[in-house]
C-alpha cells in the first residue's frame, strides 16, 4: 500500500477555524471544489464534483479541532477503498494540518497526480482560512490534461 502525505500551517488560526473549513460544506466549496454537496456529519456521504468527474467520501470520524477522517465510497477505481484524513494541533502562531490519503493499492501516476493536487487544494484551504478567499476548483491551478 502506497500513501500521500502533507503537511502545511495556517498562520493565525485556530484549529477550530481549518476543521470549520473542512467539515462544513461552505468551507468545502471555499477551497476544493465549489459543487459540494451531502451530509457532513458522522456517517453522511459527501459529494464532490469537478469539470472531469468527481468523490463520494462517507465521514468516517470527526473529532472537532483534531481530527477528520473520511472513507472513499465512489469515485476513480484507485480512490475508491482508500481513506483521507486531517489530523490538526496548535504549534505557536500556526495550526499544523498532517494530511493523509492513505491505502492505495498501489503507487500508480495517477497517484502522483493526486499528490500534487492536494497540495494545490491543501495551499487553497491555507488561503481561505488566512485571508477568507480559496481557489477552489473550477478556479484551481491546472497541472495536466487531468486538471
Amino acid at each position: 500500500m502506497a500513501d500521500i502525505l502533507h503537511r502545511i500551517g495556517v498562520e493565525q488560526a485556530a484549529p477550530q477555524q481549518v476543521y470549520d473549513a473542512i467539515t462544513t460544506l461552505d468551507g468545502l466549496s471555499g477551497w476544493w471544489t465549489e459543487n459540494t454537496t451531502g451530509d457532513t456529519s458522522p456517517g453522511g456521504v459527501i459529494q464532490f464534483r469537478f469539470p472531469q468527474g468527481g468523490f463520494d467520501m462517507k465521514v468516517a470520524e470527526l473529532d472537532a479541532g483534531r481530527r477528520v477522517r473520511w472513507d472513499i465510497v465512489d469515485g476513480p477505481p484507485e480512490w475508491v477503498g482508500t481513506t483521507v484524513q486531517w489530523d490538526l494541533h496548535q504549534e505557536g502562531d500556526y495550526t499544523i494540518v498532517l494530511f493523509k490519503h492513505e491505502g492505495w493499492r498501489e503507487q500508480v501516476e495517477f497517484m502522483n497526480h493526486c499528490s500534487t493536487k492536494w497540495a494545490t487544494f491543501l495551499m487553497s484551504l491555507k488561503r481561505l482560512v488566512e485571508t477568507g478567499k480559496g481557489e477552489p476548483s473550477p478556479n484551481d491551478v491546472r497541472i495536466s490534461d487531468w486538471h
